[in-house]
């Protein structure tokens, strides 16, 4: 049986409880904590520097036991990274981080950045960020969707190699997706099944959702 880990980051949107399996942990991203409990979702572990937690909600997990792990507002990583880092101590098989779209731009762009971070690499990673749904591709993953439905392949970090896909309306076969273009945009599936295999590099796999 795989560990999944679910990491909730904070967000201004009202987001949806996903279906999960039981006795899943669940590490809350500084102000992730409040959205978790929107979800219902039992918290195994709260890391930040607290600064966007109310203290009321503070009290309240503090007098349920839930742990914290305290960090300084002056530092190098976001609440974000640092609670990713924390759900590797889980053993995680899976990531399932669950965000929100809107919101600040430059904290999106850092979240998408660290998905795809070297210390996750043993790790499959996956994102809901409002209704978009991100895949992290290292080596091979094969994802299910509904025929017309859109998706989008970046590199990231630097340029992907040997881009194989199947199940999509514009296939790639064994090419190089270079960082920084927009040759991936916009694709679509074109079954209920689509097969992403990269060689060397990593790809973000992102589905809008409704928009």
């Amino acid at each position: 049986m795989s560990r999944i880990v679910i990491v909730v980051a904070g967000g201004p949107d009202s987001p949806e409880a996903p279906e999960l399996p039981p006795h899943v942990a669940v590490v809350a991203a500084d102000g992730g904590a409040v959205r978790a409990r929107m979800l219902g979702l039992r918290i195994d572990l709260v890391v930040g520097d607290l600064d966007s937690l109310p203290p009321e909600v503070v009290q309240a997990l503090e007098s349920a036991g839930v742990p914290f792990e305290r960090h300084a507002p002056d530092k190098d990583k976001t609440d974000f990274e640092l609670a990713l880092e924390a759900a590797l101590v889980f053993e995680p098989d899976r990531i399932l981080v669950i965000g929100s779209s809107s919101g600040r731009l430059d904290h999106l762009v850092g979240q998408l950045s660290v998905l795809a971070s070297d210390f996750l690499a043993g790790v499959e990673v996956d994102a809901l960020l409002g209704p978009a749904t991100v895949h992290v591709v290292r080596g091979r993953r094969v994802l299910q969707g509904e025929p017309g439905e859109l998706i989008s392949l970046h590199a990231l970090h630097g340029d992907a190699l040997g881009v194989t896909t199947e199940g999509l309306r514009f296939p790639l076969r064994a090419e190089t997706l270079p960082v920084a273009t927009s040759r991936g945009v916009s694709n679509v599936f074109a079954a209920e099944e689509a097969e992403i295999t990269v060689t060397g590099g990593v790809v973000l796999a992102v589905r809008p959702g409704s928009s």
